[in-house]
């Protein structure tokens, strides 16, 4: 059975103080949860974030991994460094580092594997911006985007991914997707995986909505039968925003 499943990317936001600040927040106002949540804070906040939610239900995500296992890459942190701070997912392919940083699928399968190798979940992000929207192309992406990607992984090795579909021309724009435009796109990524893995593997993997999720509308989102859940973005940095998309299950 596949877990429901909310997780909040605080992106390039928030220092020592407003992190610590607002995961004390999430954690008071947190009562019978009933899916997985977890944070993905910067790297400099990992450590500390991990050891603020020990012996509790939420888990901590990095928001990337380096393509390398170590050496000369100045700046960039290793799936094996994150690992050794027992962290437990991190995020690949988000649309912001497949367009600032040019990262293409080819680059995001390596650190796919860089990530599996330490034992790490993976939540791999995919999605459409607006001109293959409009041009209608969008199936065709995102087939693209997973086929080069996690379809190059095994049965097994598939059972540590989490799917996170991205609108991008719903983010940040003013523009939102509706809740049937939503379970489209799930409906259609399922069955992908079914195509390629069989049925109880595609039934069985998390695909959550990333695209503009907030308090508002995260309830209806929710209710979608394909939609498992949200990566969350600015809403995950107010707790009681976060805390009430949580509660929409």
């Amino acid at each position: 059975m596949r877990k429901n499943i909310v997780a909040g990317n605080w992106k390039m936001n928030l220092d020592m103080n407003e992190s610590h600040k607002l995961v004390q927040n999430i954690l008071d106002n947190l009562i019978a949860v009933k899916t997985e949540v977890i944070i993905a804070p910067a790297f400099i906040h990992l450590n500390k974030i991990k050891e603020l939610v020990s012996n509790t239900n939420i888990h901590v995500a990095a928001q990337d991994c380096s393509a390398n296992n170590m050496g000369a890459f100045t700046g960039e942190v290793s799936a094996k460094m994150i690992s050794s701070y027992n962290i437990d997912y991190v995020i690949i392919g988000h649309s912001e580092r497949r367009l600032n940083f040019n990262e293409s699928n080819e680059l995001l399968l390596t650190k796919i594997n860089q990530a599996l190798k330490y034992k790490l979940d993976i939540i791999f992000c995919c999605g459409e911006n607006i001109d293959h929207r409009q041009k209608g192309s969008y199936f065709e992406l995102i087939e693209k985007q997973l086929s080069e990607t996690v379809f190059r992984l095994s049965s097994k090795e598939i059972s540590n991914i989490t799917i996170a579909y991205e609108p991008i021309w719903a983010i940040g724009t003013g523009q939102t997707a509706s809740v049937d435009q939503a379970q489209e796109m799930h409906s259609f990524i399922r069955n992908l995986f079914e195509r390629k893995y069989g049925f109880k593997i595609s039934n069985n993997i998390s695909i959550l909505y990333g695209g503009s999720c907030n308090s508002s509308n995260s309830k209806d989102l929710f209710s979608c039968e394909d939609v498992d859940g949200g990566l969350i973005g600015g809403a995950s940095l107010k707790f009681d925003d976060f805390v009430k998309i949580i509660n929409s299950f």
